[in-house]
């Protein structure tokens, strides 16, 4: 999803947004909240449209009306589809072509969505099992913070164990705060209860837990510290959305397992989030 920023874009940024037209096809929708976590890391949510429909999981493409030709990224969708609002979990990248000015946005400004939402971390994808994991790191932890958040997951799936994995201990707050907020959610609260697992780890700041994700499964460590039984096709499915080197190293994880990898067309065992940046 990856795209070459051009002298134009970039010099049009600083220009008026009233100046620029809105594209075809692109919803115009205003900032409601702005939070961030960390000089890395932070959060927006903006007004929905009523006529755009989403599957939990999904990913939109945003921008921002500051050139004549805006240009859009791919963003995961944090919000549950019941939710009114749309909420997105951004990291700040401070030469990104959006990212650099998408971070100094305010309550009131504008987004720009795309009027279709798409992904493959949806639940119809998977086969029904026992258990759902999702797989994340950074930033790939808001397509799991719509998931959780939506009834659906857990007339699915009895437990649901989402592991989350940052270099330092403040990246994770996000992930943490979306954990601690489950059982006084009024629509899924009484669903999550004692069926969601959090399991946070960092790989440069030293705290309890840390290490990747995948060594952490490969030693037995991360069953250790869960008291959760092995990863088995007969039992789980797993989702997994982050780094690209993490997707390919749990990819091979649990193809070496034995589960397979699904998709809408044909559900299996796995989906894995590629479109992710960030």
């Amino acid at each position: 999803m990856q795209q070459t920023s051009t002298a134009r874009i970039e010099d049009a940024a600083a220009e008026s947004p009233a100046s620029f037209p809105i594209p075809a096809n692109v919803y115009a929708e205003t900032v409601v909240s702005v939070r961030h976590y960390t000089d890395r890391l932070f959060s927006f949510r903006v007004t929905r449209p009523q006529s755009f429909r989403f599957r939990s999981g999904e990913f939109v493409m945003i921008g921002l009306p500051n050139a004549e030709k805006p240009v859009f990224r791919a963003y995961s969708i944090a919000s549950p589809a019941w939710d009114e609002e749309i909420e997105f979990f951004s990291i700040k990248v401070p030469d990104g072509p959006l990212t650099s000015h998408l971070q100094k946005i305010q309550p009131g400004d504008t987004v720009l969505l795309r009027q279709k939402s798409t992904g493959t971390l949806v639940t119809d994808a998977l086969m029904p099992a026992k258990r759902l994991f999702m797989i994340s790191t950074g930033t790939g932890i808001a397509p799991f913070a719509s998931l959780v958040r939506d009834p659906d997951t857990y007339e699915k799936f009895e437990e649901i164990i989402l592991t989350h994995t940052c270099r330092d201990h403040a990246e994770l707050a996000y992930g943490v705060e979306l954990f601690e907020n489950l059982a006084a959610d009024p629509l899924i609260g009484e669903l999550t209860q004692g069926r969601v697992t959090l399991y946070s780890t960092t790989t440069r700041e030293i705290t309890p837990r840390m290490g990747r994700i995948t060594r952490l499964i490969e030693n037995g460590r991360f069953y250790e510290d869960t008291g959760l039984a092995p990863l088995s096709p007969a039992t789980d499915r797993v989702m997994i959305c982050g780094s690209m080197h993490m997707l390919k190293d749990v990819k091979e994880l649990v193809e070496k397992i034995g589960f397979e990898e699904g998709s809408l067309n044909q559900p299996a065992d796995f989906v894995v989030e590629r479109a992710f940046v960030g």
